[in-house]
């Protein structure tokens, strides 16, 4: 029997790996009520996993789901090996991640943290990991959230231009609400530099 070994924590979660397994485990926040946090917990864990099978459904590479325990709180998952786009990045890897980003629209999916982090390159394909804050919703508002927290990757992670402009070719191919999107992508920029 193989034991969990401790990859990651975070805010939300603890990701350990067993058997080429990933299992992430929603920890309890001391400041909610008990009762609250239980529920919040379970509904988090399912919703995550739906996100990602949907994801997956829509054609947008995730992990495969193996079991969901909502009383451990617990996603049993396919581990996705490989180096996370934060160290691999290029132009074509960009446009790459537009189409997935549009696919994953196109479903009104919200992935909720777009990062280069997030973006796993397995075996010559882009993986999507971590929906721990993702949702479900097709307003132009929230994709243009979701494009622009990756566009905000690119300028504080990546110094190579070109890097929006890549991304937006992909995502155009993909989406035909991308114009829209990106103009409010915009905007959502704008706003910052005004306030």
């Amino acid at each position: 029997m193989q034991t969990n070994q401790l990859i990651a924590s975070g805010a939300e979660a603890v990701i350990e790996c067993s058997d080429h397994r990933i299992i992430k485990r929603r920890v309890s926040k001391r400041y909610r009520l008990p009762d609250i946090d239980t529920r919040i917990r379970a509904a988090r864990t399912r919703s995550e996993a739906k996100l990602i099978s949907e994801a997956r459904r829509c054609g947008v590479p995730t992990p495969i789901i193996y079991d969901i325990d909502t009383a451990e709180y617990t996603i049993t998952m396919e581990f996705i090996e490989g180096p996370r786009l934060k160290d691999v990045l290029d132009h074509n890897l960009c446009e790459e991640i537009g189409e997935l980003v549009g696919m994953l629209h196109d479903c009104g999916i919200i992935h909720g943290d777009l990062t280069t982090s997030n973006l796993i390159l397995h075996e010559g394909r882009v993986y999507l990991i971590d929906f721990g804050l993702g949702y479900f919703e097709k307003s132009v508002e929230a994709q243009g959230v979701d494009v622009h927290v990756l566009f905000q990757t690119f300028v504080s992670t990546h110094d190579e231009s070109g890097l929006a402009e890549a991304f937006s070719r992909g995502y155009k191919r993909r989406f035909a609400g991308a114009n829209q999107v990106l103009a409010r992508v915009r905007e959502i920029e704008a706003r910052g530099r005004y306030h």
